[in-house]
Formats: structure tokens, C-alpha cells, sequence
């Protein structure tokens, strides 16, 4: 890779289509802009030239390309760096995750793009960035988040662990109904876990069932109880022995043959 720095006017640096970063926050920009007017640009852009004509392509740094638009700059300073389109792709990919430019979505959105379109492996990706294939798995699993929730979550300000929380929920109805009392309510990580397993809990385990058999056991349990006490109180030396474990309650129940002897005399 040449490391040559050649100053390339911004008309003739052309955006990178696989720039997973797609949200570029007007205060943060003109915040760079000032900066740039006042320091220039202290880091180099990366460009590969295309078809040996006299534009670019952007690898790296869209940002200072922007903000140095915004502070009128005619050219700005850069590498170019020799590799192709797909190389060029996936660099610019690997770049933003690696500076942490990224959301949460984009970031799940760059590392699916990988994947899905240049063929690397989650333990490829995940040698490159020097991240978990779990921590890569869990990334990937935002993306089953319909769209608009996904912008929504982005709108409202929400985190990656509430984005994450919703995805126990399995309708999107729902899903709608969770952000509206999350976002109502201002509940936090803790409380929208809290709130959504409580949903869930109720699907899976339906109160009212497990009530009825309980009673039914108890009903039944009382029924021997009181057997045993009235043979006691009628003069039959009645025992009883009860063990009780998860799964069953079980009764012995011995009753002297003399008793049935005097039951059979009187």
C-alpha cells in the first residue's frame, strides 16, 4: 500500500456504496467543519482511483469529506491505496465497525453485508475485529426487527439492550404495543425487560390452568386428611404416612385388622 499523500479536489472523490454509516449528525459535522477550518485535516482520506480515470473512490472518510465541503475546502489530502471493488467494500466496512462510528443497526446492517454479499465467515469477521462470534451473533439477531421498528428504536433514542429485548416478543403488533408503554412510561433496560417477560410469561403459562389442578390436588389431599380423622375419632388407630416431592404426593394409609374384627362383632 503507497502511502503518498496527494491533495484530490472534492468534486472528484465520489462516496463509497458499502459506507454502512448512514446517519451523519448535523452538530457533530459542523463541529469537525470548524475544526478543519482551523487545523485542516490531520488525517489523510483512503481513495482507489477508478478506471484509471480521475475520480475516486472513497475507502475511508466520508466524514471529513463532508465536513471539509462544509468548510469550503477544494481539496482535500489523501492515499491512494491500490485494490478493488469488492477489497474497497469491505475495508470500508471493517474501518467504520473498527472506529465505533457506527449504531447499533448500522452495525449489525455493515457485519450482515459481509456475510451475505462477500462471503466472510463470522470467525473471519470476528478475527478482524477482534470480537466474539456470540458478540457477532447477537449483533446479527437486531436485524430481525422489522425496518420501521428499527427506525423507531433509532428515533426515540433507545439502546441496543431494548432493541434486544424485543426481539422475545414474536408479532409485531405487539411489538408496537411494548414500545408504545416503553416509550410512555421512559422505562429503562431493567424495566422493559422486566415489563416484556412479563408478557411472555403469560402466553407461555396460563394462570387459570394451573390454578384449577392445584385446587383439584388439594381437594383431593383434604378428602384422605379427613378420612383418616374420622376413623381416628370413630376408635380405629388409623396411620398415615404422606411424602410430597415435585412431581407427586403419595399416601400410606394403614388400618389395624383388629378394628374390622370389633366392627364386625358389634
Amino acid at each position: 500500500m503507497e502511502q503518498t499523500i496527494v491533495q484530490i479536489p472534492t468534486e472528484k472523490l465520489l462516496p463509497n456504496p458499502y459506507q454502512p454509516r448512514k446517519q451523519f449528525k448535523s452538530e457533530e459535522m459542523l463541529s469537525l467543519a470548524d475544526s478543519i477550518k482551523e487545523n485542516g485535516v490531520l488525517q489523510p482520506l483512503l481513495c482507489r482511483q477508478i478506471n484509471n480515470s480521475d475520480y475516486y473512490e472513497l475507502v475511508a472518510g466520508e466524514r471529513r469529506l463532508r465536513a471539509s465541503i462544509l468548510a469550503n475546502l477544494q481539496t482535500v489530502p489523501c492515499i491512494i491505496i491500490s485494490c478493488d471493488y469488492e477489497d474497497s467494500a469491505i475495508y470500508s466496512i471493517l474501518e467504520n465497525i473498527q472506529r465505533s462510528n457506527l449504531n447499533f443497526f448500522e452495525e449489525a446492517q455493515a457485519i450482515g453485508h459481509l456475510i451475505n454479499q462477500f462471503g466472510l465467515t463470522q470467525e473471519q469477521i470476528g478475527k478482524k475485529l477482534g470480537k466474539s462470534q456470540s458478540a457477532l451473533s447477537n449483533k446479527l439477531r437486531l436485524l430481525r426487527l422489522p425496518v420501521d421498528v428499527r427506525y423507531f428504536i433509532e428515533k426515540e433514542g433507545l439502546t441496543e439492550r431494548h432493541a434486544r429485548a424485543l426481539l422475545k416478543i414474536d408479532n409485531e403488533k405487539d411489538m408496537w404495543t411494548s414500545l408504545k408503554v416503553i416509550t410512555d412510561r421512559h422505562l429503562n433496560v431493567e424495566q422493559t425487560e422486566a415489563y416484556i417477560d412479563s408478557l411472555t410469561d403469560k402466553k407461555i403459562k396460563p394462570k387459570k390452568t394451573v390454578i384449577k389442578i392445584f385446587k383439584d390436588i388439594r381437594i383431593f389431599v383434604n378428602t384422605v386428611d379427613k378420612a383418616i380423622a374420622t376413623m381416628k375419632e370413630a376408635g380405629i388407630n388409623a396411620e398415615s404416612d404422606k411424602t410430597e416431592t415435585d412431581d407427586y404426593i403419595e399416601y400410606r394409609v394403614r388400618i389395624p385388622k383388629s378394628a374390622q374384627q370389633c366392627n364386625n362383632s358389634a
